[in-house]
């Protein structure tokens, strides 16, 4: 994948490395597929709610303290 990222534009790769680095961060694969699918359903009308960002947050751990 990172080979296929250098024919992006800088800031789109910075934005696929950021969100790598994000879904990354949680813990099991579970975790990581929910909060995907929840993300792309959240942005499929264009428009996202305070509530599917507080949604959102919660499912990538924003919302967990610390450990």
């Amino acid at each position: 994948m990172d080979m296929l990222l250098m024919f992006l534009p800088a800031q789109t790769r910075r934005l696929v490395t950021l969100g790598k680095q994000i879904i990354a961060r949680l813990d099991t694969t579970d975790e990581r597929k929910a909060a995907v699918e929840y993300g792309i359903e959240m942005l499929k009308d264009g428009r996202v709610t305070v509530g599917e960002w507080a949604k959102f947050g919660s499912k990538l751990g924003v919302l967990k303290g610390p450990k």
